[in-house]
């Protein structure tokens, strides 16, 4: 009894989530929209600067991070399962953002090389559980 209150509330936090951060992408595209639109309007007009083509960058990553988080709502959703090859595309995608906008130049040099391992880091684990998942003993993790 405890248990179906239990899961038709996670059932509902989960469709709350989803439902919020559909709003949030679909209003990150709308400003995205709004930022080219102004950027191409404003003097000089199409030309866009470097900084300009930055903010576009990390808005148009933004939205694709967004769109990931909304398929791993909806695989939780429907399969009770987390995609962790999902998980790590997100964290993938943010971190391809934050280097994207990041001023290497007023960044320590420690931090340029964490960085660095952390993409390394992750980009190692994409590959074993990719590895994994197209093993015939693995479907999914």
């Amino acid at each position: 009894m405890l248990m179906s209150y239990l899961d038709s509330f996670q059932k509902l936090v989960i469709a709350v989530l989803t439902a919020l951060m559909a709003l949030v992408v679909m209003l990150a595209t709308l400003e995205l929209v709004y930022v080219i639109a102004l950027d191409i309007f404003s003097p000089p007009f199409v030309l866009l600067d470097a900084d300009e083509l930055l903010d576009i960058f990390g808005y148009f990553l933004l939205i694709l991070i967004g769109i990931e988080l909304l398929e791993t709502f909806s695989i939780y959703l429907h399969e009770r399962a987390i995609n962790v090859q999902v998980v790590l595309l997100v964290a993938m995608i943010a971190l391809a953002r934050k280097v994207i906008i990041l001023d290497s130049k007023e960044m320590q040099s420690l931090t340029l090389l964490g960085i660095g391992l952390i993409i390394l880091a992750l980009a190692a684990g994409y590959y074993l559980v990719k590895k994994s998942q197209d093993e015939a003993s693995c479907k999914r993790l």
